[in-house]
């Protein structure tokens, strides 16, 4: 196996074993046997733990911002519509046998107090979810105040669906945002 396709069955075991167990739970003995490398590859790919847990977030992030925007382009040319798919998106992902919440809001709880490398990535993540809501905000002509309401909603439910346990917090997220998107828009 080349370094490449080591460095992807890492990252793979990572994402699964952090996403399900949490990160502070899995060692790296763990992490080097469900991907299949020698503790000594696994550390000759990367220095640290902490290494390992900022390329799962990279990863994870590009993974995010591909799906989310397949998913809104799929609704079609409608702006109205295309917002409202980002609830849909959520929806689908909560519907999920794996989902266990934002892997970005789990890895601030566990890590973000104590590592600034980690809090500030979650930072950048959220932040780049705002400006999105911001671009399909500003597509309906809305006020811009709109994109921080529809993303503090679509964070909420984000949280709650992986407490409760329920998928149809999506739903619930939607439909208050259809209300705060018709208000908007009609203020104008």
């Amino acid at each position: 196996m080349d370094e490449s396709e080591a460095r992807q069955r890492v990252l793979s075991a990572a994402e699964e074993l952090y996403y399900r167990k949490g990160y502070a739970a899995v060692g790296m003995d763990e992490l080097r046997t469900a991907a299949g490398v020698s503790l000594r590859r696994l550390y000759g790919l990367f220095s640290s733990k902490g290494e390992i847990v900022k390329a799962v977030l990279a990863r994870r992030h590009e993974e995010w911002e591909v799906a989310l925007t397949a998913r809104v382009d799929a609704a079609g040319p409608s702006a109205r519509e295309r917002l409202v798919a980002v609830y849909s998106y959520l929806e689908e992902w909560f519907c999920t046998d794996s989902f266990r919440g934002c892997a970005f809001i789990n890895a601030f709880g566990e890590l973000g107090g104590n590592d600034p490398e980690i809090a500030e990535i979650v930072r950048a993540h959220k932040a780049s979810f705002q400006r999105y809501m911001a671009g399909l905000v500003a597509d309906i002509g809305a006020p811009a105040s709109l994109a921080d309401q529809l993303s503090i909603l679509a964070e909420g439910a984000q949280s709650t669906a992986a407490i409760s346990g329920d998928p149809a917090v999506a739903r619930q997220a939607r439909d208050a945002a259809e209300v705060l998107i018709e208000v908007s828009v009609g203020e104008r």
